[in-house]
C-alpha cells in the first residue's frame, strides 16, 4: 500500500508519500481499499500537533474515507469482504488502504457514491447529534448556523431544515451565502457586511424579530461567539462545535443566566465511544434521510490523492464550500 505519513507533526509539508506494508485486520478490525478519502478541519491540526487526539507517530493523516472491505479481522459481524463501506476511523485515510474498526464503519446502500459517502459521516453525523440530540430542536424553531458554507455548516442548514426549523445562515461572502439559501436557508448574514465587532447583533435582532435564535450552532468560536451568544433566545442553546476561526472564546457565564440559555458542548466522537447503540441509530437515519434525498453532502471539488497538499492549501484559503475529496487513480 502507499500512504501520506506523518512521521515530524510539524505542518503540512512534512508529510511524505510512502510505500508501507499492507496491513492485515486484528479482532474487530476490518481492511479497506479507499477510494475516496475528504479533509476535514481536524486533519489539518492532527499534523500540526494542534488536536486533542494525539497519534503515536509515525501515523497516516485522514480521518474520514470510504471504499471497500478487503478483509476482516475476527468478530467482525457487521460488514463483509466486498461491501462498499464509509469509515470515521480518526486516522488512515489518506493513502490507498487502510485499518478501521468495524464498528466505525457505515455499511453502504446501493446507490450510495464513495465521494458523497467519504464526506457524510463527521459533517451530518456531528450536526445530527447536536440538533436532534443535544439541541432537542423543535419544528418552528429558528437555528442561526455561523460558518455555514463549510462541511458542517452545510450539513447544519439541510438537517435543520429536515426537522421543520427555521434557518438563517451566515458566511463571509455573498457567493457563500447563496449556497446556504440554495440548500434551503431561510435567511444569510455576509460577515462582510455584518462584522462581529460591527452590526452582526443588530442583523440577528433584525432577522429574528427582536427574539432571537433558539438555537446557535457555532463551528467557528473566536470573534463571533460572543455576540452571538448575546443575541440568543430565552432558553436558548448555544451548540459548542469547534473553533475554526482559531482561539477558543471564553463566554461570560453571567449571560447564560440573564437569558436562561445554555451553553451545549458537541463530541460526536465521545458520543459514538459512549453510546454505540444511539450513534449506530442515529447514523441509519441519515442514510435514510440521503436515500430519500433529504440530504446531500456539499462536494467543493474532487483532487487525486497525490494532491493532498494542494488540498490542505485550498482549505487554509477557506475558499472551501462544503467538503474537498481526495480520490484515488482507477477508484
Amino acid at each position: 500500500m502507499q500512504a501520506w505519513l506523518c512521521e515530524n507533526p510539524v505542518g503540512v509539508d512534512a508529510l511524505v508519500w510512502k510505500e508501507l506494508p499492507t496491513p492485515q485486520p486484528g479482532p474487530g478490525q476490518v481492511l479497506v481499499r479507499i477510494h475516496a478519502a475528504s479533509l476535514n478541519f481536524p486533519d489539518l491540526l492532527i499534523v500540526q500537533n494542534k488536536y486533542q487526539m494525539k497519534p503515536d507517530l509515525p501515523f497516516v493523516p485522514g480521518s474520514e474515507f470510504a471504499g471497500v472491505v478487503e478483509a476482516v479481522g475476527e468478530g467482525v459481524r457487521n460488514v463483509a469482504v466486498g461491501q462498499n463501506v464509509a469509515c470515521l476511523a480518526g486516522t488512515g485515510g489518506f493513502g490507498t488502504h487502510a485499518l478501521a474498526q468495524a464498528a466505525t464503519c457505515m455499511p453502504l446502500p446501493a446507490g450510495f457514491p464513495h465521494v458523497d459517502a467519504a464526506a457524510f459521516i463527521m459533517i451530518y453525523a456531528t450536526s445530527h447529534h447536536a440538533l436532534v440530540d443535544r439541541a432537542q430542536l423543535k419544528a418552528g424553531e429558528t437555528v442561526l448556523v455561523l460558518g455555514a458554507a463549510g462541511g458542517v455548516g452545510t450539513s447544519a442548514i439541510q438537517i435543520a431544515k429536515a426537522m421543520g426549523a427555521r434557518v438563517i445562515a451566515a458566511a463571509s461572502s455573498e457567493e457563500k451565502c447563496a449556497l446556504c439559501r440554495s440548500l434551503g436557508a431561510d435567511a444569510t448574514i455576509n460577515y462582510s457586511e455584518h462584522k462581529p465587532s460591527g452590526s452582526l447583533r443588530d442583523e440577528i435582532k433584525k432577522l429574528t424579530d427582536g427574539k432571537g435564535p433558539d438555537v446557535i450552532y457555532d463551528p467557528v468560536g473566536g470573534e463571533f461567539a460572543e455576540p452571538a451568544f448575546r443575541s440568543i433566545a430565552w432558553r436558548g442553546r448555544y451548540l459548542v462545535i469547534g473553533f475554526a476561526a482559531g482561539p477558543i472564546p471564553s463566554l461570560p457565564l453571567n449571560l447564560a443566566l440573564l437569558k436562561g440559555a445554555s451553553i451545549v458542548g458537541v463530541f460526536w466522537g465521545g458520543f459514538s465511544r459512549q453510546e454505540p447503540k444511539a450513534s449506530a441509530a442515529a447514523l441509519a437515519e441519515l442514510a435514510q434521510w440521503y436515500a430519500e434525498g433529504k440530504i446531500k453532502p456539499v462536494i467543493d471539488s474532487t483532487m487525486p490523492m497525490s494532491e493532498l497538499k494542494a488540498a490542505y492549501a485550498h482549505m487554509g484559503s477557506r475558499g472551501v464550500k462544503g467538503k474537498l475529496v481526495l480520490v484515488n487513480p482507477g477508484a
